[in-house]
């Protein structure tokens, strides 16, 4: 169940300078313990194996090699010659004696009896918790450590740690299958007999859903919610069970094929079964919500293009009409200055009648240029009755106080009574609706109800109103970490007293603005200045010596020419990636090495697996989709993702690009196979072209460490800190750069209270204005830039629940893209948006004061967001497969193609970072100079010496 590489971490004696400090420091009574052996080889070994006991907790074997760096610490405390273990041990006895000591000395006992009965109880309770098998044996591991009881064989602890987690599954299986009466098992095993038009089971047709874009899709997703909902399952079958284990039924009921679940035993295909039902549940419903926003979208573009069309073709009559009027106004002003009569003039201009015909035609033209998308909404009213009376029964809402109204305007919708008031109390007092409800024709209620169905998508967004059972429009205030966990969370970054944090921010913006207005008078502001109250500033650009270009060059050089295939083994062999993908059943890593990298070099490159398995000569399609099937999933990605971060960051190259504290994160677009403006695919920025975007945030050593898959469409503020917030990577930053695209208010408040420096290169600055919380204290030089005053009451009242927002963040319950997309869709009066805010606007405020002053800052971020941009090329290199398409219409499996396409970028970094620093090495023997300021602008995204394309042969291990 465990790999060498992870059998090496757990029992292999340790070499790191820390470790050893923490474990093998020898105190005074060690001391006393060692110098009672007479023979300085048997001190030796008494003190190894005293330290071997108590880290890794187990007995050095016969032979067992022995690392200098041990010996040479120990052998420095004791003040003996390293070369004095070597005649330790020959006698077998001197090793049972020194062991009968150390036990009686120092309380150890070997695992038998009593002491491992009890460790086999204690494994099976945390076999349920553990996440992994890896995971597991550590914790046998350490509770060994801390009883002090040695540790049995490494194979005996696999195979405690297999038997704990088989009996955890039944027992989990067993639970889950106790809940269910026996109605309830007749129809989940039904889902596996019963088949849809004939053709394919129950279980393989309800596992087939994704967010649709029209009244069909939608109407698909209903299909299997209501077959769904007609399963009659208590909510709490799965009550107390692990959420990761529930997560884990449910990926393995959709991978299972109907054999396949036909072939186990009957608790655990009951239990993946169940799980399944109630999982695809919340995620239909979800996918429902998301479809139905997706609709009113696509109604409101259709409607502002019925707009847009009506006044493009009222342009002649506008310009007609006008040039009438202009005729009779010149003829009019020709009148007055000879002494004519009006009605002279006007008889012999256009007459009476035309004047007439031309007021009414200025009539129309005038309601025609000034009329909104709202007029034409109503025709998407009969897309929407196809599934809107379905998807509210079908749908369990609920609603906060103020959306009551939409509510019960929605259930009138979902009974069709043609009795009750279609009353309009849902709608803001301000709202441009009412115009238009109001001239509708009694009796007519199609208007109406498409207000409603509107609203009920922006209620949803803002979480207004939710579903009770939801993964992502679930209640806010449940989801919220409570506030009694707010100061146990040590990622926070401000004090819990709003006073304390507004004072220490009042300190710094009352010296940042006396710095700004100085340097204004004295015309002292880098690149820039303050005119008549307006900001100018320019831009600066990024300055690359040329000797950094030569020095590329012959680094490069330097690199050896290799196949892709060779090029993942040799990372795979240096940081063991592969390792992360385990199986989804028994979780054991997987043993087809080559078979698995064929399947992440398919991914990476963007071939598939079909055409993969014509190029590559060790595997054939099946063997692929088998692999793929088991073995690749969204956390095993980020794990691999995680280890090869890991391993590039403690290459020497990498230093010299940076210590890994600062990141830039950037869009790059991907194009889609095919046309569809409604599944949000199409973005003006990048003209008809439909296709998607892969958010990606690069640390200063050009590694991505996190990347998600967003719609083209979006934009990418909210993503900032997923990714932040996605690994240990993340979490470590210090500085956050971001283009304009990254930046809003409550990024910049979000990103303040979990202590990151957001550093947005804001392309309007000089547009932006600045918050105080005195306006009139500030001086004329700057008076000009103040936009507004910081409301700290509003701050102070809804302190306690922005930490919960923030705690909830860090604590992964929800994304903080999904919060932050909340927020901003929240109705302008809802205080706890407004409070985040109005700390956004108060750290924007302190970071454009310091941005201005600070041309270090500045430079960072250039260099930053440029490390962020360069990565474009060698992405788009990779992705050679499909004419660099994304042809995947489903969400998993486009997010799977660019979370490959990323690790495999990750891979190629590391190599490259390995590489040019050898190749600095033999430049550096080659008595050629190596500058550390020109190393910094060397990249490790070069790919012209990997061999991409063609046959994909893997040498033979």
């Amino acid at each position: 169940m465990l790999s060498d590489r992870q059998r090496a971490a757990l029992f292999d004696l340790p070499t790191d300078k820390q470790t050893l400090l923490r474990y093998y420091t020898l105190a005074d009574d060690d001391i006393q313990q060692i110098q009672l052996r007479r023979q300085p080889q048997n001190k030796f070994g008494f003190a190894l194996q005293l330290c071997a006991f108590r880290y890794l907790g187990r007995l050095l074997s016969p032979g067992e090699v022995i690392p200098a760096e041990i010996t040479e610490f120990i052998a420095a405390q004791l003040g003996i010659n390293p070369t004095a273990l070597t005649d330790y041990g020959h006698r077998s006895e001197m090793r049972r004696e020194h062991l009968a000591d150390l036990r009686a000395a120092y309380g150890y006992r070997v695992y038998s009896g009593r002491s491992a009965s009890e460790l086999r109880t204690w494994l099976t309770s945390q076999a349920e918790k553990a996440k992994s098998n890896v995971e597991l044996a550590t914790k046998f591991v350490e509770a060994c450590r801390e009883r002090q009881i040695l540790l049995p064989g490494v194979s005996v602890i696999e195979r405690l740690c297999a038997d704990a987690l088989v009996a955890a599954e039944r027992q989990i299986d067993t639970r889950i299958v106790n809940r269910l009466d026996a109605i309830a098992r007749e129809q989940l095993d039904s889902l596996l007999f019963e088949t849809t038009d004939g053709r394919v089971s129950h279980l393989v047709w309800l596992r087939r859903f994704e967010v649709g874009n029209n009244s069909a899709g939608a109407s698909r997703l209903l299909d299997r919610l209501e077959f769904l909902q007609a399963i009659e399952l208590q909510s709490d079958v799965l009550e107390g069970v692990p959420p990761h284990r529930i997560t884990r039924l449910r990926r393995q009921g959709e991978r299972y094929f109907t054999d396949g679940l036909l072939d186990i035993s009957s608790d655990r295909r009951l239990a993946i079964l169940a799980a399944c039902v109630l999982e695809w549940q919340a995620a239909i419903s979800d996918a429902l919500v998301e479809t139905h926003d997706r609709i009113v979208g696509k109604t409101w573009r259709v409607a502002k293009k019925l707009c847009e069309a009506q006044v493009d073709e009222a342009k002649a009559s506008v310009q007609q009409t006008l040039r009438s009027y202009t005729e009779l106004g010149s003829a009019l002003l020709i009148a007055r200055e000879d002494g004519i009569s009006l009605e002279t003039i006007v008889s012999e201009c256009v007459g009476w009648l035309g004047r007439e015909e031309l007021v009414v035609q200025s009539t129309q033209l005038t309601d025609t240029v000034s009329t909104e998308p709202l007029a034409h909404v109503v025709q998407g009213y009969n897309r929407f009755r196809r599934y809107v009376p379905r998807m509210l029964k079908a749908l369990d809402i609920k609603a906060a106080p103020v959306a009551i109204p939409l509510l019960e305007a929605a259930k009138i919708i979902s009974t069709s009574a043609k009795n009750h008031a279609r009353k309009r109390t849902f709608l803001r007092s301000n709202s441009k609706w009412h115009r238009y409800l109001k001239i509708q024709t009694e009796g007519d209620y199609r208007l109406w109800e498409v207000a409603v169905l509107f609203h009920l998508r922006d209620a949803f967004r803002s979480g207004d109103i939710w579903l009770a059972h939801s993964k992502r429009y679930a209640d806010l205030k449940d989801a919220l970490a409570p506030i009694s966990t707010v100061q146990n969370t040590p990622r926070l970054a401000v004090p819990f007293e709003a006073q304390t944090w507004l004072a220490d921010r009042q300190a710094r913006l009352d010296t940042g603005l006396k710095r700004l207005a100085a340097a204004a008078r004295q015309g002292l502001i880098p690149n820039g200045s303050i005119e008549n109250g307006i900001l100018q500033i320019e831009r600066l650009t990024a300055a690359v010596p040329d000797e950094a270009d030569k020095l590329v060059l012959d680094l490069y050089n330097r690199l050896p020419d290799i196949r892709i295939t060779d090029l993942l083994l040799e990372v795979d062999q240096a940081t063991g990636f592969s390792e992360a993908f385990t199986h989804l059943r028994t979780g054991a890593p997987c043993k087809d090495k080559i078979g698995l990298l064929n399947v992440l070099l398919a991914e990476g490159l963007n071939l598939g697996l079909s055409k993969m398995a014509e190029a590559c000569d060790s595997h054939d399609y099946y063997q692929l989709s088998r692999l793929s099937r088991w073995h690749i999933e969204s956390e095993a990605l980020n794990r691999a993702l995680a280890m090869v971060i890991k391993a590039q960051a403690q290459l020497p190259m990498a230093r010299c690009w940076g210590a890994g504290l600062t990141a830039s994160s950037y869009g790059q677009f991907f194009p889609a196979a095919h046309q569809s403006e409604a599944m949000n695919l199409i973005n003006a920025k990048y003209g008809s072209e439909s296709g998607l975007k892969a958010y990606t945030h690069v640390s200063d050593q050009f590694c991505p460490f996190a990347t998600q898959t967003i719609p083209a469409t979006v934009s990418e503020a909210p993503y900032i800190l997923d990714g932040l917030l996605m690994n240990e990577t993340g979490r470590r930053i210090k500085e956050q750069y971001a283009d304009t695209g990254g930046f809003t208010d409550h990024v910049f408040a979000v990103s303040a209270l979990l202590g990151y420096s957001f550093i947005p290169r804001i392309r309007d600055l000089p547009s932006k204005r600045l918050y105080v919380f005195d306006p009139s204290a500030c001086t004329k030089d700057i008076k000009g830039l103040i936009g507004g005053k910081i409301r700290q009451d509003l701050i102070i009242q809804n302190w306690p629940d922005i930490l919960r927002v923030v705690a909830t963040m860090i604590a992964g319950r929800i994304p903080p893209s999904q919060l932050l997309k909340k927020f901003a869709s929240y109705p302008r009066q809802h205080e706890l948006a407004v409070a985040l805010r109005e700390v956004g606007r108060l750290e924007r405020t302190l970071f454009v004061l310091e941005w201005l002053l600070d041309t270090d800052m500045q430079c960072r971020a250039l260099i930053g967001l440029n490390k962020g941009e360069a990565h474009h090329a060698l992405k788009n290199a990779l992705r050679i497969g499909r004419q660099g398409e994304i042809r995947d219409r489903t969400a998993e499996g486009q997010h799977y193609c660019i979370a490959g396409l990323n690790l495999l970028a990750a891979i190629i970094i590391h190599w490259n970072t390995d590489h040019l620093g050898q190749a600095v090495s033999k430049r550096k023997l080659d008595d050629l100079d190596c500058p550390p300021e020109l190393l910094a602008h060397i990249s490790p995204l070069g790919w012209a010496h990997i061999l991409l394309t063609g046959e994909y042969r893997w040498r033979k291990r």
